[in-house]
């Protein structure tokens, strides 16, 4: 009797995991949706359906067709010959005009960007207090940034001129102005200069950070003593960092694909001393008809910026502040 006990309950929790795994093989039917929730539904894909267009036809459509391209030799005449990672091979090996470019835009990001944040934040620091007419300069420091870019650097190619205002300027002190953007040696001094025009737009996020602040943190600093350095870099700065973070990656980011002002200013030269890698697969494509190489040298700048991006955003553990982080 114990034996035939045994063998059943024996028996029982063997079958018991199948008919349990059965029960949850057999799903429940998905429950339809109402009336409301299908209008809902078809109104969702109407409205999205734009975007998504133009997602597919404009976005992800070309970045696929650039992925073939690079790996062809096309000229936009001639049926595409596939060459496989040649053009890559040729950009990173037998062009040095593409590390030239290279060099030339790391030069540029490296000192523009942290110059770029540095007179925001600056200017955000001095927005920051009780003045007189603190709209007013706000709006103007602004300003710069509506200015179309094309047009904001016809008006540096003329005050840069040889014979233009800021040199007029030097001339009045006993100084002779270089020749900005036909020297090697000064125009990239004169693209940097360029890009802090448009330090207005992270001077009004820093500035609105700034202002989400609470005052109890100063009016607590000043009681025990914090002058105005040691409130700014134990209150101010670790309070900003998600803003000044976001303002870091969104200047890597335009540095890399500087183009305009290099294109207007100077067309890479002299002597590619200004060339930049977007000016540079713009002229292989539309100057030389090299579309196949300017995909590659345009995927390699897409390489180049994932790493940076990746390393800041590695990096920003360190130094990034978030409140809702719990340490």
């Amino acid at each position: 009797m114990a034996t035939d006990l045994g063998a059943v309950l024996g028996a029982a929790r063997a079958q018991g995991p199948r008919r349990a795994r059965g029960r949850r093989a057999d799903r429940l039917p998905r429950p339809k949706l109402s009336r409301r929730g299908r209008t809902e539904a078809r109104f969702f894909w109407l409205f999205v359906s734009p975007w998504l267009v133009g997602f597919l036809g404009f976005l992800l459509g070309p970045m696929i067709a650039s992925v073939y391209i690079s790996l062809t030799e096309w000229d936009s005449f001639t049926p595409p010959v596939f060459v496989g990672l040649d053009n890559y091979v040729q950009a990173l090996t037998g062009d040095p005009v593409f590390w030239q470019a290279l060099w030339n835009t790391f030069y540029y990001a490296a000192i523009s960007v942290p110059l770029g944040l540095a007179v925001g934040l600056w200017l955000a620091n001095l927005l920051n207090k009780r003045v007189r007419g603190r709209k007013f300069f706000r709006t103007m420091i602004y300003l710069p940034t509506l200015v179309p870019l094309v047009a904001t650097a016809m008006v540096f190619k003329m005050v840069l001129a040889p014979s233009g205002p800021l040199n007029d300027l030097l001339g009045l002190v006993g100084v002779e102005g270089p020749n900005w953007l036909l020297d090697p040696l000064w125009v990239k001094p004169a693209l940097i200069v360029l890009s802090a025009w448009g330090a207005g737009s992270a001077t009004v996020l820093l500035l609105s950070a700034m202002n989400g602040i609470p005052r109890e943190f100063y009016e607590a600093a000043e009681i025990d003593g914090a002058g105005p350095f040691r409130q700014f870099w134990s209150i101010t700065f670790p309070q900003i960092t998600p803003i000044i973070f976001f303002n870091l990656i969104m200047g890597l980011i335009g540095a890399f694909q500087i183009f305009s002002q290099v294109y207007i200013l100077t067309q890479g030269g002299p002597d590619n001393a200004s060339m930049m890698v977007v000016p540079l697969l713009f002229d292989q494509a539309f100057g030389f008809y090299h579309f196949g190489y300017a995909s590659a040298v345009a995927w390699l700048l897409f390489v180049v910026i994932i790493g940076f991006t990746a390393l800041a955003f590695r990096t920003s553990r360190r130094w990034v502040f978030y409140e809702t982080e719990v340490r």
